[in-house]
């Protein structure tokens, strides 16, 4: 797995696009995309990087080796002493020059529940680049609730930022999302012919994201992403402690933690 940058570039100046892979090194099909796309791919105008976000995690096939990739592009003062000495803060030291020279960023994710969907994370800016992705479902809040992914680190020097969640990881579909997402940005950046027409989608605001306050979260049942929570419905147990919706809403990524502070989900609502 490469680690360096992969450029295509046309004799015709235009936009500059970045897209990633692999950021999370269990979530293949980004990286299978890739192999489908560039040996056929032509580049008409600008220029296009690819990268494979973490290749150590990747050929190790884990999600990440010393510390999560995708929280690693937050201002240092914000990050622990062992996120400061992990590979995974050098890597992104090194992705950073690149998400710099670039107008635009794709990254390419999928989910661990089964039953996840394909769906969009951006904020408002980026609407009009991912209007034109094959999914009907845009996602916003996550450069508040979980600062330090690539696509918060472009909007954080205002740029475009966005990333693909192509649905379940084991399944064969997330791959062909994933390669219809990579050209239909790179269509809508104007680097490659392709002419596509925008999609109607609907929104979701994140508003919550529960962190653990113990090391043994459980959750109540497998939520499916976007699966509706009632007020006053139990989520999980966190310790002994009743982790409690506090209003009907949407929930995303919950997951059983065994860490104090770990991440356990998101909660949102969808808008109208």
């Amino acid at each position: 797995m490469p680690d360096e940058i992969i450029e295509l570039k046309s004799v015709k100046k235009g936009p500059t696009s970045i897209v990633l892979v692999g950021v999370h090194g269990n979530e293949v099909c980004g990286i299978e995309a890739l192999k489908n796309i560039l040996p056929k791919l032509k580049v008409t105008k600008g220029r296009v990087l690819f990268g494979y976000g973490n290749p150590k995690a990747i050929k190790a096939n884990k999600r990440f080796l010393e510390a999560n990739l995708n929280r690693m592009f937050k201002e240092n003062k914000l990050l622990s002493k062992n996120d400061k000495e992990s590979y995974e803060y050098s890597r992104a030291q090194f992705l950073k020059k690149y998400l710099k020279q670039a107008d635009a960023l794709l990254d390419i994710h999928a989910s661990f529940t089964p039953n996840s969907r394909s769906f969009a994370i951006c904020e408002p800016k980026a609407r009009r680049i991912a209007r034109y992705l094959p999914v009907n479902l845009v996602v916003s809040g996550f450069n508040k609730l979980e600062p330090g992914g690539t696509d918060y680190y472009m909007s954080s020097i205002g740029k475009i930022g966005i990333c693909v969640e192509c649905g379940y990881l084991g399944d064969a579909k997330s791959v062909k999302v994933a390669e219809k997402s990579i050209l239909a940005f790179l269509g809508a950046r104007g680097n490659i012919m392709k002419k596509s027409s925008p999609k109607k989608q609907s929104y979701t605001q994140m508003n919550d994201l529960y962190t653990t306050k113990t090391n043994n979260f459980v959750l109540t049942k497998l939520f499916d992403d976007f699966e509706k929570v009632s007020k006053g419905q139990i989520i999980g147990i966190d310790g002994k402690e009743k982790v409690v919706a506090k209003k009907d809403g949407i929930i995303l990524f919950a997951r059983n933690r065994k860490q104090v502070g770990d991440e356990a989900f998101l909660f949102g609502q969808h808008k109208k």
